[in-house]
């Protein structure tokens, strides 16, 4: 099944009870009505801002309320490292709707992240912030790269990079180097393959946009020594040098 299939009219039926659980003025007739038998022909992105539109013309039109909803939404954590598009993937257009409208309100919207990545994932959603809030959000991703939890510690990484598929470029890394530098090199030594792949694809991004960038932050790691897995992010990182 593609991605895009998932988002059906199963799907709609199912959103439009779990949003009105916890947003008891949620008009879910009208959720449901105005998109039943209308996603078919569209593609993934496509299908989430049509569900977002619904969303918003259907609840209150007060993104902080909506989203302090939204976080008793959320369900259970994932226990693995991996596995968030195969689990979470329900939660996409929730994710969708943070990506459009979290700088309203952008503390909450990282600590609703925050919670998310731990279930599907805030690489998407976290870029709008990095973009108007850059220094506030990195020192606050600083923070997260000593979380206990591997999927905030990966966001961490993830949400920095330059070229993340699916996602316009982002050169918040190269406008906030000394910060971007200080969140892979708290993770250059993480002991999880899903982290230190993040971390080796940032070093990847970033030889395509500042190699002599991407050199200095391997050498002034390669001064304090060199663990298994920051030979492995090394590695990933320069893959596609000659």
């Amino acid at each position: 099944m593609k991605h895009k299939d998932h988002y059906n009219d199963d799907y709609i039926l199912d959103l439009s009870q779990k949003i009105l659980s916890v947003m008891p003025d949620f008009d879910e007739k009208t959720f449901s009505h105005s998109l039943m038998g209308r996603l078919n022909d569209k593609e993934l992105f496509a299908r989430f801002d049509c569900i977002v539109d619904a969303m918003q013309k259907c609840m209150a039109d007060d993104y902080s309320k909506n989203i302090e909803a939204f976080f008793n939404i959320l369900g259970p954590e994932l226990e693995q490292p991996e596995g968030m598009f195969n689990l979470g993937w329900w939660l996409w257009p929730i994710g969708r709707y943070v990506e459009r409208c979290g700088n309203e309100d952008w503390h909450l919207s990282l600590s609703f992240l925050k919670e998310l990545t731990k279930r599907f994932t805030g690489e998407y959603a976290i870029r709008p912030l990095l973009q108007e809030h850059p220094k506030e959000v990195m020192d606050e991703l600083i923070r997260w790269t000593l979380d206990e939890n591997v999927h905030v510690r990966r966001l961490a990484s993830e949400g920095v990079r330059i070229r993340l598929p699916w996602s316009p470029k982002l050169y918040v890394a190269l406008e906030e180097f000394e910060r971007y530098t200080a969140i892979l090199t708290n993770l250059k030594d993480d002991p999880e393959k899903f982290v230190q792949k993040s971390v080796g694809n940032n070093l990847n991004d970033l030889y395509k946009d500042a190699p002599e960038k991407a050199d200095f932050i391997i050498s002034q790691w390669e001064k304090t020594g060199q663990s298994k897995a920051q030979a492995w992010i090394i590695k990933h990182g320069r893959r596609n040098q000659k």
